[in-house]
Parts: structure tokens; sequence; C-alpha cells
């Protein structure tokens, strides 16, 4: 007798397959919220491209000293130093371009070479945003686009908020600046002041010597009018003095002459006289030019008196003029005196306004530079570029978001899921309604390759036509462009017979039982493969075993045709995907010796027989 199943085991496995069955809604629901638990911190963990361009730049300070701003390396720096969303890594232009192409990185954040320089142009009066930009390719994630979208955002806005304290806290600091230029101009207004006053100090010293110069000289003219008075009368005496003098000579003659003439006539008389006879004729004669000489000598004495008035007059008058000139010398003295005291406050006037007017230059000079100096601190704009300015203090970074080969349609985007995820179900049906093997087919004589053919033959018609029907549907109503018709189609064909072969080892080794560890791989395979969203999104569990799901090279591949991706990763998906079906075949084969041996050998269960779509063989 054949080996039957006893009641208790038989009861078993079908209460182990309907709890199964019941477990099928929750390990759906379980799995997503196990895999999808660490999404809100899961982006730190999205592999993504630093690329910083940015150039050195220099700020120089009112003193003018110069520091270095690298406003890039210091964004890197925050990135790759903390959680910032994404998986940094700092990398050149070249190689983040092939990673993003390989699917490597999910973003690219590059850092434009004028980042450092926009900032600074927010000081300046032709400011500039400072732009950032992410690059992101749907070919591999859709939804990293609207992940980096908003990191980017986030992002942007942190730092715009740092770049705007640093703004608002340098018109602070300029303020502060401004407030020490006008100090300064200040005190350069209280030398100023200082070096007004000195200067009216001195000038009016200045004027005071200029009074008393103009006293000395007023007194300094009268005495030289008075000395020139007596000089004058000095003069005249002198000249009649003079005038006297010249004729004291023919006077002086003259007496001489007449006391010759009358000492002469004396002895003449004295000799008549004394003669024994006295000749008085002689006498007479004598006495005649005596009377003579005594008349000539009356006229000389006349003439002596005028001289003597004449030269008493000049002494006179040159007295008078000698005291003239000695009263205007005491006053030319004083004159003089009152001019050298005029002249020495006029001096000391002069030296005190020409310090005071130092200090006036000292003053206006740090007055110039205070002012300069604040002046500098208050750059002058127009209404428009104050508007302008203030608008880009508000947002100083901007950021820029390109999706490579991006997919216009969110539909396009769920049928690159849903397109795999239907052909998978497609090929359960199939063999929910097909049987995968005959028991009068197993009995034959038939090699194994061929019963296995000829049941994937019949299988694979039916999913062929579920591909075809998908394929139309992804050109007809979701606008897939018909140029890509041939490699939608023929991905669409790998992926259904690949799914036809796997459900078909299922079927063929796990009975009906297989198609429940069908829905339990679906539901592993929808939370793990991403697609729509990164995998590293996922637990760590889940993006483990995601490279080994079919249903991940499905919906790789799917994604790349729509998008234009690589064309590389769509062949090494399909190729991939096709080894899955073979290997699937191979391991069908297997199953098929070992069932229709032990059925040789009398040791295939009913169970089995009955998995296979066969009727339990009775054997007497």
């Amino acid at each position: 007798m054949s080996p039957s199943i006893s009641p208790a085991r038989r009861s078993l496995a079908h209460r182990a397959a309907i709890i199964a069955v019941v477990l099928v809604p929750l390990a759906f629901a379980g799995l997503f919220v196990g895999a999808l638990a660490q999404s809100p911190t899961a982006v730190d963990r999205i592999p993504a491209a630093i690329v910083n361009s940015d150039k050195l730049v220099y700020s120089t300070a009112a003193d003018g000293t110069k520091s270095p701003i690298f406003a890039g390396r210091q964004l890197v720096t925050e990135l790759t130093g903390g959680s910032k969303g994404f998986d940094w890594t700092i990398t050149n232009s070249a190689d983040a371009e092939q990673q993003l192409k390989d699917g490597r990185v999910d973003a690219i954040l590059t850092v434009p070479k004028n980042f450092s320089s926009s900032i600074m142009s927010l000081s300046s009066s032709s400011p500039e945003r400072a732009n950032l930009a992410i690059r992101t390719d749907d070919a591999h994630s859709y939804l990293t686009g609207a992940v980096a979208q908003s990191v980017g955002d986030g992002l942007v806005s942190a730092f715009g908020v740092a770049i705007t304290e640093q703004y608002i806290s340098g018109i602070s600091a300029g303020i502060g600046t401004l407030g020490s230029s006008l100090h300064s101009a200040a005190k350069g207004a209280s030398s100023l002041a200082s070096g007004a006053t000195g200067l009216s100090g001195g000038l009016g010293t200045l004027s005071g010597g200029v009074s008393s110069a103009a006293s000395g000289a007023s007194s300094l003219a009268g005495g030289v009018t008075q000395y020139t008075g007596g000089v004058d009368s000095l003069s005249a005496g002198l000249g009649k003095l003079n005038a006297g003098a010249a004729n004291l000579a023919p006077l002086s003659n003259g007496i001489s002459g007449v006391a010759g003439s009358v000492a002469a006539l004396s002895a003449q008389l004295a000799a008549a006289t004394a003669a024994p006879v006295p000749d008085q004729t002689a006498i007479d004669r004598i006495s005649q030019q005596l009377a003579a000489a005594s008349a000539e000598l009356s006229a000389l004495s006349g003439q002596n008196a005028s001289l003597a008035t004449g030269i008493q007059s000049g002494v006179k008058q040159s007295a008078s003029g000698a005291t003239q000139l000695s009263a205007g010398s005491a006053s030319l003295r004083s004159g003089a005196s009152s001019l050298s005291t005029g002249l020495g406050e006029l001096s000391a006037g002069a030296a005190s306004a020409s310090t005071g007017a130092a200090q006036l230059a000292t003053g206006v000079s740090q007055l110039a530079g205070g002012l300069q100096s604040g002046a500098n601190q208050v750059p002058a704009t127009s209404p428009s570029a104050t508007a302008r300015t203030a608008k880009i203090a508000a947002d100083p970074v901007g950021l820029t978001v390109t999706r490579d080969n991006k997919i216009s349609s969110l539909g396009q985007v769920i049928a690159t899921f849903f397109v795999p995820l239907g052909l998978w179900v497609g090929a359960l049906a199939v063999f929910l309604v097909l049987r995968p093997l005959s028991r009068r087919a197993l009995s034959s004589s038939a090699g194994n390759g061929r019963l296995v053919l000829s049941a994937l033959a019949r299988a694979g018609a039916v999913t062929v036509a579920q591909a075809v029907l998908l394929v139309a549907l992804l050109h007809v109503a979701l606008h897939v462009s018909w140029g890509l018709l041939p490699a939608t189609l023929g991905f669409a064909l790998a992926l259904a017979l690949a799914f036809t072969a796997f459900h078909y080892l299922l079927t063929i080794a796990f009975g009906r039982a297989g198609l429940v560890i069908s829905l339990l791989l679906l539901a592993i395979q929808v939370t793990s493969t991403g697609g729509l969203y990164p995998v590293q999104m996922l637990a760590a569990p889940f993006q483990l075993i995601s490279p080994f799901l079919p249903l991940t090279y499905g919906v790789a591949g799917m994604q790349g045709i729509i998008a234009g991706g690589n064309a590389g990763s769509v062949v090494a998906a399909a190729l991939t995907l096709l080894a899955f079906g073979l290997a699937s075949v191979l391991v069908s084969l297997l199953v098929i010796r070992r069932t229709r041996r032990a059925q040789a050998l009398g040791l295939a269960t009913a169970h089995t027989l009955g998995s296979l779509g066969g009727q339990v063989p009775h054997v007497a």
C-alpha cells in the first residue's frame, strides 16, 4: 500500500495554511510599518555628493586688515560634521556625475565658485544672492527630487538665517564704528573749537599790540615833528650865526686897521706936541685924522652891535631849536618805546594766532577724517538698491534643484512600480487557474525538460499577454513615448517570463502553499524595493535584502527606461531577471526529477500529487 498522511498531520498542515493566509494582510501592513519605522531620520542615510567649487575671498576691515572668507568650506564642514539631511560625501564634479549616473548617490550638491563672493556682496552696493544647486536623477529614485527640495530648502533657510544674522551683526558693528568715527569727529570739532578760541585770543592780543603800536607810532610821529621843528630852528640859528661869523673877519680887520691908524696918529700927535715948536698944522691934520678914525671906529662899533644882536638872535634861535629838539627827543624815545612794546605784543599775538591756527587745522583734519570714516561706513545707495539689499538680506541663499531624466507624469512614476508588481501578481494568478503539471504528464515518459517547458509555455502565453496589455496601457493612457516601446515591451516580457518561471517553481515545490509564499514575498518586496523612494530610507534589514529581490530589478529597469536613464543599468537589470528566471527553471527541473523519482519509488504523497494538479494514485 502506498504511504498516506495521517488525518492529524493533514489537519495540522491545513490549519498552518489557514494561519498563513490570515497573516498575509498583516504581513503587508507589518512589513511596511517595520520598513518605514525610521523614516523621520532615514533621510540622513540617503547618499549624496558635495562638490565645493567655491573660491576663497578676503574681507578688508576699516583698519586695512584682511580676513579670509571661505563660506563654501564652512557649509561643507557643517553638512559633513552633523545631521544635515543626506549622507554627504565630498568629491569632485566628474566623480559626482558618474556616481549619480550609476546610482551610487541620489543627489549632488554643488557650491558655486562665487558662493563666498556673493555672500560678501551683501555688504556692498551691488548685492548678489548666493545660489546652491542640487541635482537628482529620477531614473534611480523619483522621490529623491522632492526630498532634495525639502532638504535643500531647510539647508538654505538655516544657512541663510546665519548669514542674515552675520549681516545684521555687521550692521551693528558698522553702527558702532560709525559712532566711533563720529566720536572722533566730535573730538576733532572740540579741537576745532579750542583752536578757534586760541586763534581768537591770539587775534585779540594781536589787535592790542597793533593798537599799542599805532599809539607808539603816533607819539613817534609827534616827536619826530617836534624834532624836525627844532632841527629847522637850530638850522636857521646856526645859519644866522654862520652869517654873523662871516662878517666878523672884515669887522675884525677894520677894527685892527683903525686901531693901527689911531696908534700911528697918536704917535705922530705926541711927536708933534713934544716938538719945541708944536706944528699946529700937523696937529690939526692929525686931529682930523683921529676924528675920522673915531668916526670909523664908531661905525665899526655899530656894526659890532648889529653883529652881536644877530649872533645873539641866532644863539637864541639855536637854543630854542635845541630845546624843541630835546623835547622831541623825549617824545621820540617814548614813541619808539611804545612802538617797540606794540611790536612785541604784535609778535606775541601773531604767535598765539599761529598756535590757534595750528590747533584749528588739526581740529579740521580730525573732523574731516572722522566724518569721512563715518561716511565710509554708510555706503550711498539708491532706493532701488536699498530695496534689493533688503530683499537679498532676507533670503541671501538661493536653491536650484535640477532633476536629470525627469519623469513628468505621476502616473508614469507609479507605473514604474506597478508594472513589475502587476506582472508578479499576474503570474501568481495564472497558477491559481492553470495546473503546473498533470498526473498523466508526470507519469509519462516525457523528459523533465519537456514537461517544464510545456507548462511554462502555457503559463507564459498568458503572462506575455498580460505584459503586452500593461505596456499598451503605459503608452496609451500614461503617454509614455512610443519611441520607448521596444525597451518597455522587451523588458516587460523579460519580467513576465522570469516571474512565470519563479511561480512555477513555487507551485511545484510547495503546491498551493507556494502561492501563499508568493504573497508573503510580494509583501517583502513591495516594502524593500524602493524605486519610488530611496532604499536608504528603509530599516537596515530591508536595505540588506533589497539587492536580492527580483522586484527590485524590475522596478529599477522599468524606471530607467521611462526616465531615460543609463541604458547599462537597464540591461543589467534585464539580465539579472533572466538569470533569476533561468535559475527558477533549473531548480524546477530538479524538483520535477525528485518528484518523479519519488513517484517511481512509491514515496510520492497524495498531498504532493494533489499539489501538482493530479489525482492521488490508487495503488493496490
